[in-house]
């Protein structure tokens, strides 16, 4: 029996690298990868569905679920995890020194349906009390003009958010005509060391930790989708996809997880690994749904309360029946 011949499209991780190389493979597939940046992936994924399986964003694709529109479904695959209390960036002589600073601030974003803001908001509004309809929010590209919002919004009452189509974030709180913003991508001017916008936390990790260890969340930002079309002829290859992913991501950690090399040119990489099993526990980057109920549950809240889903998607829905649970031995 000929494999079946899909094309996906992927960022670079150190965790799907064996993935990527050939070292490893789905059974049954004939995997043709192309590693691109990760906005071209989820736009071109979202607008033309150029790949038959691909990395995507978690909020875009809750949304999609929640108006019945997703063209395709996710594996409970996560290649990228990333606490967001390192994206608050304020300007420096605006005197935010807290969250409830921010109340009555105008605060950009490069889009409400971002994974990480939505993340960021919660975090601001759960930890920290602020009301986010005590904020003034402006949408806009972070460091180019132009971006706009790729999913119908729900808003609560309250919420309103200013377009701004020909300016960035970037050029706003640099400018001061912004006092704060949230994103994934560091503004420019930030990374350029202007003095003139800082993050409101310089030091996030003790902050990330607490945050972890008092919610047993660690945030996801992508998942792994598949065209419906694919799964509806193919339903197998959501599990042989799954454990493709699985294998190449235990064979890094195999690799890393240990001081007799250097797989991470990093001198203090296996101490790190040894702090990441004290924290998160053995499986320290687990997939599954499961293993993530947690994380995942508290982001279909978040999505729910600000207005980026219209009704609170179970988890259930985000996956074939297929991935949900697995044989054991």
């Amino acid at each position: 029996m000929p494999e079946l011949p899909l094309t996906m499209a992927v960022t670079y991780f150190d965790h799907i690298s064996d993935l990527l190389r050939g070292r490893v493979g789905a059974d049954g597939i004939d995997l043709t990868i192309l590693q691109l940046p990760v906005e071209e992936v989820f736009f071109r994924m979202h607008h033309f569905g150029e790949f038959d399986v691909a990395e995507f964003a978690l909020g875009k694709y809750v949304s999609m679920v929640a108006a019945g529109t997703a063209p395709f479904r996710a594996i409970p695959v996560f290649p990228s995890r990333v606490f967001r209390q390192s994206a608050v960036f304020v300007g420096a002589d605006k005197g935010i020194r807290e969250p409830k600073d921010l109340a009555g601030r105008r605060v950009g974003i490069p889009e409400w349906a971002q994974t990480a803001c939505t993340y960021a908001r919660g975090y601001l509004q759960h930890q920290w009390g602020l009301r986010l309809e005590d904020v003034q929010w402006v949408q806009a590209g972070v460091n180019e003009a132009g971006r706009k919002e790729k999913v119908k919004l729900s808003l609560p009452a309250g919420i309103r958010i200013e377009h701004v189509a020909d300016r960035s974030l970037n050029e706003m709180i640099a400018s001061g005509d912004i006092d704060a913003m949230i994103s994934a991508r560091e503004p420019d001017a930030f990374l350029a060391g202007d003095p003139r916008v800082v993050r409101l936390w310089p030091e996030t990790k003790e902050l990330e930790e607490k945050y972890y260890r008092e919610t047993g969340v660690h945030p996801i930002m992508h998942v792994i989708v598949i065209k419906n079309e694919v799964l509806d002829r193919n339903p197998w290859v959501a599990t042989n996809l799954y454990k493709a992913f699985e294998q190449a991501k235990a064979n890094t950690i195999d690799q890393i997880d240990s001081s007799n090399s250097s797989r991470v040119p990093f001198a203090w990489a296996y101490e790190a690994v040894k702090q990441a099993k004290r924290v998160f526990g053995d499986d320290f980057w687990p997939y599954g749904m499961e293993a993530n109920r947690k994380t995942l549950d508290t982001f279909l809240q978040y999505a729910f309360e600000q207005g980026v889903t219209e009704r609170r998607v179970a988890l259930e829905e985000l996956f074939p029946e297929e991935v949900q649970e697995f044989s054991k031995t």
